[in-house]
């Protein structure tokens, strides 16, 4: 280790003081050290180590782009979701825990056990893969479909699956464009702010085309909703995440559209994060 270099300590204290929440500063900290990024108690029993020239110059760098805004999953490289360890970057948005929500909505509604390949699952809007490639890893007797109308997001989901050996099949699609089959259930992480939304300066790093959808923001979630009874067998569910204020319109879309079982299921903060309903029995 370089003399005179801060201590892991010390860069831990100086993060702080520079208002960067305590899980953020360990993991960038992990990250600059080459290390597992959950190793956190590992951090406490080097604390009084120090750092060669590299790992400071990483950590630097690591802290200075946090401090402007950037996700910590895009620095590192890497975030779990749902037990998974997925490779993320610009090119796809960085996986919400909250997100864990729909895939715990998902598994609960799907019959506990079938033939396989016989039941049949679409992920729409798939980003990195995260919410298809968490279905695949519980439902191993599923059929998990994934559509994404980026070709870059597709190549981060392509590559994840690969990865973490998953069969999820990937389809280039403008939502349904590209889809010819029925399904047993379609889940959805579709753009749903608003296009002049004050909060979209905070999620600067993040693909655009990801987040917003319209005045309101839910273009899409309309069109998917208008769209997913021709694509759902009878009694199957479309399963939707949303924004935190927008649960009550969602539900009002579901129900006009002839959905029934419409509810909606909160978050880890408690705000009704996701929204879904049920194709009627033939």
């Amino acid at each position: 280790m370089a003399s005179g270099s801060p201590t892991l300590a010390q860069c831990l204290s100086q993060a702080h003081e520079r208002g960067l929440a305590r899980v953020d500063a360990h993991m960038l900290l992990l990250h600059s050290l080459g290390r597992h990024l959950h190793d956190r108690a590992w951090l406490l029993a080097h604390d009084t180590d120090t750092l060669s020239a590299l790992q400071l110059a990483q950590w630097q760098t690591a802290l200075k782009r946090r401090l402007d805004g950037e996700p910590v999953a895009y620095i590192t490289g890497r975030k779990d979701f749902f037990g998974l360890t997925l490779a993320v970057d610009a090119r796809v948005l960085d996986p919400r825990p909250d997100t864990e929500t729909l895939v715990e909505w998902a598994l609960a509604v799907l019959p506990k056990a079938s033939t396989p390949n016989a039941l049949r699952l679409l992920d729409l809007g798939t980003g990195s893969g995260a919410v298809a490639l968490a279905l695949q890893y519980a439902r191993t007797d599923a059929q998990v479909w994934a559509v994404d109308v980026s070709e870059d997001a597709l190549a981060v989901a392509r590559a994840n699956a690969e990865q973490l050996d998953l069969a999820v099949q990937f389809i280039a699609s403008d939502w349904f464009a590209q889809i010819d089959a029925n399904f047993d259930l379609i889940v959805a992480n579709p753009p749903y702010i608003a296009q002049a939304d004050p909060h979209l300066h905070a999620l600067r790093y993040e693909p655009i085309q990801a987040l917003t959808s319209g005045c309101d923001g839910l273009n899409a979630i309309r069109h998917i909703i208008q769209n997913a009874p021709d694509y759902l067998v009878h009694s199957a569910w479309l399963l939707l995440e949303h924004g935190h204020d927008q649960a009550e319109r969602v539900r009002s879309l579901l129900l006009q559209t002839g959905f029934i079982q419409v509810q909606s299921r909160t978050d880890l903060a408690g705000h009704a994060r996701c929204s879904g309903g049920q194709k009627p029995p033939q």
